[in-house]
């Protein structure tokens, strides 16, 4: 379990949203836009290719472990820790000074591997609010805030797991604290402003 728990955190802390910015000669994300090296401001600053490839590769790195631990017959508790570690490290990342994204698509990455109907409400939810709101924070904020309940009910109602998922949207809400000051404020930009 060791292994898996520092595998899943050093995986976490790959930043794509800097290596595909990288490889693309786009700006830093860290210094550009919102500076926060993520899917939402990569498409701010370097269009929807780009955006994609970053949510893909950070979905990875949360269903990725998740499903290696299937395959060693991990229970559903142990999945969650796994999945807790690998979000810890794209927040926290230890190849760029403990300074990262804001985790919700490795946090959606892993809900998947861990239950694909618990990831698809999540998906669900986003689209919804952020089709009618547009703007991604609150379509974040809302399937995140949610979450724990239509996890405990769709899984196996573990309530240890379901514990670890309500830890994870704690640091989601601790990591948009930003965002939820400019929500106030009415100073969010929609999705795809250069706000």
């Amino acid at each position: 379990m060791l292994y898996f728990l520092i595998g899943s955190y050093l995986l976490g802390s790959i930043s794509s949203a800097i290596i595909i910015c990288k490889i693309c000669n786009l700006p830093d994300p860290r210094t550009e836009g919102s500076k926060n090296p993520g899917a939402t401001n990569v498409l701010r600053i370097g269009g929807k290719v780009a955006a994609a490839f970053v949510l893909i590769f950070d979905g990875l790195k949360g269903a990725f472990p998740v499903f290696l631990a299937h395959y060693y017959g991990f229970n559903l508790f142990d999945s969650t820790i796994i999945l807790l570690f690998a979000f810890l490290g794209h927040v926290f990342p230890v190849y760029y000074r403990f300074k990262g994204g804001k985790g919700v698509a490795t946090y959606l990455g892993g809900l998947i591997a861990i239950n694909f109907f618990v990831g698809l409400t999540f998906s669900i939810i986003w689209l919804f609010v952020a089709k009618v709101i547009k703007i991604s924070s609150i379509a974040a904020l809302t399937a995140t805030v949610l979450s724990p309940i239509y996890f405990y009910l769709i899984t196996t109602h573990d309530v240890k797991a379901t514990v670890v998922v309500f830890i994870i949207n704690l640091f989601i809400y601790f990591t948009h604290r930003e965002n939820i000051r400019r929500i106030m404020n009415g100073d969010e930009g929609a999705i795809g402003s250069s706000k």
